[in-house]
């Protein structure tokens, strides 16, 4: 029997503006010391001059777009089996897809020094948007851990 209790999901509303469940959840991950207000400000800023960059009219089809290049499908979980520990390749849920693309965004956004928040949010969306920067170098990186342990893949629980 399972000692580990299910966690509940709480439920947010859609964002103001796009209507989007995704654009709320990136807005509450992005927002620090309880200033909502300030992290809309500059996700919607950054939206706006990141589908501006891309030649774009939606930008939450550009937001959408990022996320989905920059999700990872793959990744490794440690596994001890013996006196070993080996990085065992796992498929990630949309749940954490979605977290961990969001948490690349963001601190690689935060990262970039020398300009405002709205600018280096702003860059890493379109980077992500068009297939390229440090979201995405993660995202290849964590795909090719888990293409080197595949030889593991076995241990899967």
């Amino acid at each position: 029997m399972s000692r580990r209790r299910r966690a509940v999901k709480r439920s947010i509303d859609p964002d103001s503006k796009y209507n989007s469940l995704e654009v709320a959840k990136f807005i509450n991950m992005l927002m620090l010391k309880g200033k909502k207000s300030i992290a809309e400000r500059i996700f919607y800023g950054a939206l706006e001059l990141a589908a501006q960059r891309v030649g774009e009219t939606d930008a939450v089809k550009v937001f959408n777009q990022c996320l989905n290049n920059v999700k990872p499908v793959l990744e490794v979980k440690s596994r001890r089996v013996g006196g070993a520990t080996y990085q065992v390749p796992v498929e990630v849920s949309s749940a954490r897809q979605f977290a961990l693309a969001s948490r690349w965004l963001i601190n690689y956004s935060r990262q970039r020094k020398g300009q405002a928040m709205i600018e280096c949010l702003a860059a890493e969306i379109a980077d992500g948007f068009k297939n390229q920067g440090s979201a995405i170098k993660k995202r290849e990186d964590t795909h090719k851990m888990a293409e080197a342990n595949k030889a593991f893949a076995h241990y899967k629980w």
